[in-house]
C-alpha cells in the first residue's frame, strides 16, 4: 500500500549502509542513539551549533558621569560678581561663551586660559578645572560648563527597533536594555530576536529573551558601540508521520524535541509509530570525537519513544538544533489499516449496487 513515510527498521537499515569491497563487513554511515535518562548526560554534553556561539559580555558598573571626548561640544557660561568684569558688560554678571567643539587632541580654547584639556574628564572634572584655571585672572569667576556629546559619546542602534538611529549615551552606565527602551524596543515581526554589539571591530551576540532574565548581562555601552536587532534564523524540518510537514522557526532560544512535537502537531494519529521519532542531525567533521566528548560520526539519528515516561522525559530535555530533522515514521499497522478501510469501502459500495 502507499506509505507517506517510512518504517523505523526501514529508515535506520540497509539503505543507509556504506559498503566496502566485496566480502568485507558493511559499515553504518551513521551513528543510532535512543535518547533517555542513561544517554542524556553524554547527548548534552556535545558540542551546540547554536546562534549563542558569538561572545558576549557581562555588565561591570560605571560612575554615573559622562566622559568628555573628542568630538562633543561644550559650552560655557562664567559668572563673576566684580562690578568691572574682564568678561561680563555693565551690569551683567554672567557671560554665555560662544560653543566650541573638543578636538580630536582633546582640547577647548577657554579665554584667559588658552587650549585646556578636558577630553577624559567628567563634566564636573572640567568645570573645576577651568574654574581653578580662570579664577587665576577673574578672581569671583564661576563656572557652568554643558556638554552635548559627539560621535564618540553615541551608540548607533542600526537595526531591530521601532526607532533606530544615534543615541546621545547620557552617562558611562547607560545600558543596552536603556537604549532599546528609548528606541521603543524590538520589532515585533522578529522572531526570537537577537542582540548583536559591534564594539571596536569584534561582535558580540545574546538572544534578547537572555538578556532579559539575566541582569548581569545588561551590560553598559560605550561611544561608537553599534547595536542591531535581528530575528533567530534557525530552522528545523518536521516530515514523514508528524502532524505536519513544514519548516519552523525556533520561537525560542532553547526548543526541545517534545516542544518540537508540539509545534508540528504531534504526530497523525492514523499512520505514525510514537516509538519512532527520529532526529536526524549532521555534525561539522571537526567536531566528530571518539571520547564521546562528541558525535562518533558526521550523521547522526536520535530516536524518541513518546510511550514511555522516560522516553518522554528526556524528549522535553533534549535540545533541537538549527537544521534538525524531525522524523515520525509509519506504524506497521497504517497499511493493514488503510487495506481494511479500502476494503469496506468497497464493499459498502457493492452493497449499494
Amino acid at each position: 500500500m502507499p506509505r507517506g513515510a517510512g518504517f523505523q527498521s526501514e529508515v535506520l537499515a540497509a539503505s543507509n549502509l556504506s559498503s566496502r569491497e566485496e566480502g568485507e563487513a558493511l559499515i553504518y554511515d551513521f551513528a543510532v542513539f535512543d535518547v533517555t535518562k542513561d544517554t542524556l548526560p553524554v547527548l548534552q554534553s556535545w558540542p551546540r551549533r547554536d546562534v549563542e556561539s558569538l561572545p558576549w559580555i557581562t555588565n561591570q558598573e560605571q560612575p554615573a558621569s559622562l566622559i568628555i571626548a573628542p568630538g562633543d561640544q561644550v559650552t560655557l557660561t562664567v559668572w563673576d560678581a566684580e562690578d568691572n568684569s574682564l568678561l561680563a558688560g555693565t551690569g551683567q554678571r554672567a557671560t554665555p561663551l560662544q560653543q566650541t567643539q573638543v578636538s580630536t587632541t582633546g582640547r577647548i580654547f577657554v579665554p584667559y586660559i588658552g587650549e585646556l584639556q578636558v577630553a577624559g574628564m567628567s563634566p564636573d572634572t572640567a568645570r573645576s578645572r577651568i574654574e581653578e584655571e580662570l579664577i587665576r585672572t577673574i578672581p569671583s569667576a564661576q563656572v557652568q560648563l554643558v556638554v552635548e556629546a559627539g560621535r564618540q559619546n553615541t551608540a548607533n542602534l542600526v537595526t531591530g527597533a521601532a526607532a533606530p538611529g544615534l543615541y546621545q549615551l547620557p552617562d558611562r552606565n547607560f545600558k543596552i536594555l536603556d537604549l532599546l527602551s528609548l528606541a521603543g524596543g524590538a520589532n515585533p515581526a522578529l522572531i526570537n530576536p537577537q542582540v548583536r554589539l559591534v564594539r571596536n571591530g569584534r561582535t558580540y551576540g545574546v538572544a534578547l529573551d537572555r538578556l532579559l532574565a539575566e541582569p548581569n548581562l545588561d551590560a553598559a555601552l560605550q561611544g561608537g558601540d553599534r547595536v542591531m536587532l535581528i530575528g533567530d534564523d534557525r530552522q528545523f524540518v518536521s516530515l514523514g508521520a508528524t502532524g505536519v510537514e513544514a519548516v519552523h522557526d525556533f520561537p525560542s532560544q532553547n526548543v526541545t524535541a517534545l516542544e518540537a512535537m508540539a509545534i508540528v502537531g504531534g504526530v497523525s494519529d492514523a499512520r505514525a509509530n510514537p516509538q519512532g521519532i527520529l532526529i536526524l542531525r549532521e555534525y561539522d567533521s571537526g567536531e566528530v570525537r571518539q571520547d564521546q566528548s562528541g558525535p562518533p560520526q558526521e550523521r547522526v539519528v536520535f530516536t524518541i519513544d513518546l510511550t514511555s515516561a522516560d522516553g518522554l522525559f528526556s524528549a522535553g530535555n533534549f535540545l533541537l538544533e538549527d537544521k534538525d530533522l524531525v522524523y515520525g515514521t509509519e506504524s506497521p499497522l497504517g497499511p493493514a489499516l488503510t487495506a481494511v478501510g479500502l476494503i469496506n469501502t468497497v464493499s459498502t459500495l457493492s452493497n449499494q449496487l
